[in-house]
């Protein structure tokens, strides 16, 4: 199955948070390097840049806004659902204009490419929650209820 160059950002994005976690390198010199691999050229540059940064500069409100939802305490959570939680509510408060489904569903597929087993369901209930709080007024999720 042939990935969309918006599924390939998310995903570098992802690695990019995980290896600016693990490896405390400089975002910048991370995304540099990023954008010097093979595959990026089929990655929406564009959307790699504005999420991965702008989850990277605002994780510690992310933070603050994932926290009280999650089941077990934060520094239990591995690096790869971490990072794909910052890059859902990322797209969640800044981008209105990616439907929420797409957001998770994404989120969802990202984690079943990097993260363990059973990572998927524990991110989705995470979004699913926080779709109630960061987009209230969203028609879609009316629609659902």
């Amino acid at each position: 199955m042939r990935v969309s160059p918006r599924r390939r950002a998310r995903e570098f994005a992802v690695q990019a948070l995980y290896q600016v976690a693990l490896n405390k390198i400089p975002a910048p010199e991370v995304a540099q390097h990023i954008r010097e691999s093979n595959d990026y050229r089929h990655a929406d540059g564009e959307l790699f840049t504005a999420i991965f940064f702008g989850a990277h500069n605002n994780q510690r409100e992310y933070m603050q806004i994932i926290r009280p939802l999650l089941d077990r305490d934060e520094n239990l959570i591995n690096p790869i659902e971490r990072s794909v939680l910052l890059v859902a509510v990322h797209e969640l408060k800044a981008m209105p204009e990616t439907p929420y489904p797409v957001i998770i569903n994404e989120a969802i597929e990202v984690t079943k490419t990097f993260g363990g087993t059973d990572s998927h369901k524990f991110i989705n209930g995470i979004l699913d929650k926080l779709v109630a709080q960061l987009r209230p007024n969203d028609p879609k999720r009316r629609e659902a209820a």
